[in-house]
């Protein structure tokens, strides 16, 4: 078997780890398999170093990127030629840019032969992962309708669409009507199309030892609460509203104490780079929080940041299942959350009624197995919610190790190997001995 795999670019984010670790494994497990990417604009950082290390070198077509424009044409053309040359069983294609580009190539590849005028196209397959989508919060209501159409038609030239989490399956397919019947389905024995993401959580296994240093080094006192949010520093991730949860914070609770903590202080850090840090830096200044607010730029040592702080917050407009808040709960992390995409599916089992605890009646959070969420875009019930788990330390602890232990059992990297090997064993018509054997070599990897 035969893979190629495909990327819009390697910037900074879930994605990119995900097409870099299945890339090795899938060839650990003695499959052959190729990386194609386009080019990480301006502005985007470069993760091209994470596929390096996993001993990943990508083939890169730089006409490829996620704005459209005329070079599309080229990357179809490009790609084409590849597939061509390289005689692939499946190609998997990641991401909006790279599904739409890569199926339209590889339709090329399967029809254009002169076999198919007696009903013999090339034998090809197609997969194509949402890691979230672009059906709202994007664009504009005319650019949506558009690329919705798009996708719905590129939906029935793909074998088979793999979505992250159940969340994002009612999402894509039942509520934006993606997808022929059985095509996006709920996993049943022999079938995976629900596949959630992995991570390597043995990284993150000794965080507690990490825990003081990381905060000496970010300036951060040893009974100090720290709430941090974690992206790129972009419009969908909506970072203005932690900002203004943090100022609604200062202003309705202080920066200096709290019932719990004594003579604690409340700091706010954001990690990550993008086009909007020198705004945000701005927007925290305007807002009073000059000296609450760390901007820490990138960082690529997560295994060191996560123990560092008490709260991960999450503040999107859009998400498929964000790695940020997998991370955090692999590091015992509680967190507070926007509820978009597979946010929900990640905090568990939540009660309502904890949302109208005692202290105030009025709030519209709501208290979850491993954090807390909120209605996006609504920054005083977000200011709310970060309160009442700031002044709870062993609900925090609690909800930690809730986390970790949900993300042990459900997100390690192993089983995303394992479940991604499945379905091209199923799509490629082997039988189970293939499974058997390719789930051995990996967990042997």
């Amino acid at each position: 078997m035969k893979i190629v795999r495909v990327i819009a670019r390697l910037n900074v984010g879930g994605p990119a780890r995900h097409v870099a670790w299945l890339t090795a494994a899938t060839r650990k497990a003695g499959i052959e398999s190729l990386l194609v990417a386009g080019r990480v604009p301006p502005g985007e950082d470069d993760m091209t170093y994470f596929a390096t290390a996993q001993g990943i070198t990508p083939v890169i077509i730089s006409e490829m990127s996620r704005e459209i424009s005329p070079s599309d044409v080229v990357a179809v053309w490009k790609l084409f030629q590849l597939l061509l040359r390289e005689r692939p069983d499946i190609v998997h294609t990641h991401t909006a840019k790279a599904g739409t580009v890569g199926r339209i190539a590889g339709w090329l590849y399967r029809w254009l032969t002169p076999s198919a005028l007696w009903g013999r196209p090339r034998p090809c397959l197609f997969v194509h992962t949402y890691h979230g989508h672009i059906f709202h919060s994007y664009y504009g209501s005319f650019k949506t309708k558009i690329f919705l159409n798009i996708e719905r038609i590129l939906a029935h030239m793909t074998d088979r669409l793999i979505v992250i989490s159940q969340r994002q399956y009612q999402e894509i397919h039942e509520e934006f009507g993606i997808g022929r019947k059985g095509q996006v389905a709920v996993i049943r024995e022999g079938q995976f199309a629900i596949i959630p993401l992995g991570l390597d959580t043995r990284m993150f296994a000794n965080w507690r030892e990490r825990r003081q240093a990381s905060r000496k080094e970010l300036g951060v006192g040893e009974t100090d609460l720290l709430v941090g949010i974690i992206g790129r520093l972009t419009e969908i991730k909506n970072h203005s509203l932690f900002l203004e949860a943090a100022a609604l914070y200062k202003q309705s609770f202080g920066l200096g104490t709290t019932k719990t903590s004594g003579e604690s202080r409340i700091r706010f850090i954001v990690i990550g780079n993008g086009h909007l840090k020198r705004s945000l830096q701005q927007q925290a200044f305007s807002l009073g929080l000059r000296d609450e607010v760390i901007f820490t730029g990138l960082r690529d040592d997560p295994e060191n940041f996560y123990p560092a702080l008490d709260v991960v917050a999450l503040t999107s407009l859009n998400e498929g299942t964000p790695l940020t808040l997998i991370e955090a709960m692999a590091n015992a992390r509680p967190v507070i959350a926007t509820a978009v995409g597979g946010v929900v599916d990640l905090l568990g089992n939540c009660d309502p009624e904890k949302a109208n605890n005692a202290e105030d009646r009025k709030a519209r959070y709501i208290v979850c197995e491993r954090g807390i969420w909120v209605e996006p875009n609504d920054a005083e019930n977000f200011c709310k919610g970060l309160n009442f788990l700031l002044e709870r330390e062993d609900l925090r602890e609690e909800m930690g190790e809730r986390g970790r232990a949900f993300v042990e059992q459900s997100y390690s990297k192993e089983r995303l190997v394992a479940d991604v090997l499945a379905l091209y064993q199923e799509l490629a018509g082997e039988g189970p001995a293939f499974s058997t054997k390719r789930t051995q070599d990996v967990h042997a990897a």
